[in-house]
């Protein structure tokens, strides 16, 4: 479906969010919430894929242009109180999908929220990133988005240094990644803030995801596995053969398997 419009909506300290809405805005359908390194723009060609639910309304969270600021009090409780402000203004939407850090800030949202059906994909929470968070304040320190990009590929999610290579080579590419990087380090200092043994209490049916080629592996399955301790009245699904970046490397087929869970 394509994209029918993009609204903006006020949250709190001033900022506000902006959302991409495709498909039909009448009707109740589908919020996506993307994580880290990521905005509504990567999720353009999931949320165009989609064909089960009639609208797709892709959350572009603070911190990433045309969204507002992140603001001097950000927290994780920022971020659900964000989502709380999109579902409000989206009322009729049948189910709230989160990618990453999306999907913990969803399955806290449904923890305080009614949602008839939550779906995250490898929904990260701490110590996901702890171990490189120093390095991380002195990269942000110092605004070096190029060592940002670095740690997060290289210590976090443990990307092949020749393919960190090959990412430098592409200007375009890495100019987007520094720009995704710019709050990424209060952003993993707010994910790895304590959060409830038990997550998505209010959520009518929670559907977890796990790309088959992380299941098992630090760090995206282990803190999958974390995650699904703290829901367990959740039902698993693995998608065969993907990993963390489905959103970009097989959009139609996360798109499918989202088709598929649809109540």
């Amino acid at each position: 479906m394509e994209q029918t419009f993009q609204k903006k909506v006020p949250v709190g300290g001033g900022s506000w969010v902006t959302v991409d809405v495709h498909g039909d805005p009448g009707a109740p359908g589908l919020v996506v919430l993307p994580g880290v390194m990521s905005d509504a723009r990567a999720w353009r060609h999931v949320a165009s894929a989609v064909r089960a639910w009639p609208s797709v309304a892709v959350v572009n969270r603070r911190g990433r242009t045309p969204s507002g600021p992140l603001t001097d009090t950000y927290s994780l409780r920022t971020e659900v109180e964000d989502l709380n402000a999109v579902l409000d203004v989206f009322s009729g939407s049948r189910a709230v999908f989160g990618w990453s850090y999306g999907g913990l800030i969803a399955l806290l949202t449904a923890d305080e929220r009614p949602v008839p059906q939550l779906i995250a994909y490898e929904p990260v929470v701490r110590p996901f990133g702890l171990h490189a968070l120093p390095d991380l304040a002195s990269a942000d320190e110092r605004r070096d988005r190029d060592a940002t990009v670095d740690i997060v590929n290289r210590r976090i999610t443990g990307l092949d240094p020749a393919r960190v290579a090959a990412l430098r080579t592409d200007r375009e590419v890495w100019e987007n990644l520094r720009r995704l990087s710019e709050p990424l380090y209060r952003e993993t200092l707010a994910l790895n803030e304590p959060v409830p043994d038990v997550l998505a209490r209010h959520a009518d049916r929670v559907d977890l995801i796990v790309g088959g080629a992380n299941r098992g592996t630090a760090p995206y399955g282990t803190s999958f596995d974390d995650v699904r301790r703290r829901v367990p009245t959740a039902t698993v699904h693995e998608l065969a053969g993907e990993g963390h970046l489905v959103h970009l490397e097989a959009p139609s087929q996360l798109a499918a398997m989202l088709d598929g869970l649809a109540v």
